[in-house]
């Protein structure tokens, strides 16, 4: 942690991806990035991807995996991504996929062939209940194929949902609901127990559906210091915009050309008040400066934060860079 006075900056990054675009074909109840087909449909550019590969090799991560949204919804642009990033002298380390865009063998065989061309050599492919609510589990198997058939690595996230979701008929999509009836009470509470699921965007009103919650006032009274997993890159991401999300934290975000740099307290209020007193500095603030308390019950810390933050983006007079984006907190709700 980079410290001097009150001020902060993001260390050296050490492995991360970036995010495409945050339109998909699914809107799944875990998705830390709200992601949905109501996003808009923005797409890295090149002259926005260039700038943040050098930012992000001048800073120590010499390759990257490329997500979304779903990236693969333009198998066009993604090629020109990949290229890019070949150019730039970053590797690949993974694309990212829902497998939404499998329409038969021969289409999918081609679109891959052009990504490996392109520098493809690796394919995450997403494999879990959230997936299986919106994506037949035959166009996961499809996309496994035609991996195996091009030459291109499988890496499937996670291998051990297969089986559970192999169960139903594949040829249709299941509603976690439909999970629950046949594993029982209790499967979806304990799906973070076997498969990574970060505390943010969906997931926090999915889970405090299941998971017990907590008043804010007694979350506060836990909360002792500033939030230095803010300035954890162990795995960043940025955006299509140029932004950095801090931590992992989304739906704040800062320049990426300040990486490197004290992050700017009057430019990033928010990010700089976490680091330094934590949710319930902001808590605080946010009450004195806007009159906004919070109100009902939470998970946890984090679950708290975001919720202050969204009733920011919607507060008359309320008007701050790093939230952002905007669109995340219209989506962020299961």
């Amino acid at each position: 942690m980079a410290r001097k006075g009150t001020r902060y900056a993001i260390p050296r990054l050490v492995s991360g991806g970036i995010i495409t675009n945050y339109d998909c074909t699914s809107r799944c109840r875990h998705c830390l990035y709200a992601c949905s087909p109501r996003r808009p449909r923005d797409a890295m550019s090149e002259e926005t991807l260039r700038p943040l590969l050098r930012t992000i090799r001048s800073r120590g991560c010499a390759s990257v995996h490329v997500g979304g949204g779903e990236p693969l919804l333009r198998p066009g642009r993604l090629e020109r991504v990949l290229a890019t990033v070949r150019e730039e002298g970053v590797g690949v380390d993974y694309v990212e996929t829902n497998a939404s865009w499998y329409r038969g063998e021969d289409e999918a065989r081609r679109i891959l062939a052009g990504l490996r061309r392109a520098g493809l050599r690796t394919l995450l492919v997403s494999m879990s209940p959230f997936h299986n609510e919106h994506i037949p589990f035959s166009r996961v198997k499809g996309v496994l194929a035609a991996c195996r058939a091009e030459g291109v690595g499988v890496f499937p996230w996670i291998q051990g949902f297969y089986g559970e979701i192999d169960r139903f008929d594949d040829r249709t999509t299941h509603s976690l609901e439909a999970y629950e009836d046949c594993y029982g009470p209790g499967y979806l509470a304990g799906i973070p127990a076997r498969y990574w699921v970060h505390p943010g965007g969906r997931a926090l009103s999915t889970f405090s559906r299941v998971w017990e919650t907590h008043p804010a006032d007694g979350i506060l009274a836990g909360c002792d210091g500033g939030c230095a997993e803010l300035l954890d890159t162990s795995h960043f991401h940025v955006d299509l915009y140029g932004r950095y999300i801090p931590g992992l934290c989304s739906g704040l975000a800062v320049r990426a050309e300040d990486l490197g740099s004290e992050l700017d307290g009057d430019r990033y209020p928010l990010v700089a008040r976490l680091l330094r007193d934590g949710v319930a500095g902001l808590a605080a603030w946010a009450r004195e400066r806007h009159g906004i308390a919070p109100a009902g019950r939470y998970l946890n810390r984090c679950h708290l934060c975001h919720d202050i933050r969204a009733r920011l983006v919607r507060s008359e007079g309320a008007s701050y860079e790093e939230l952002h984006p905007a669109s995340f907190y219209d989506e962020a709700v299961a």
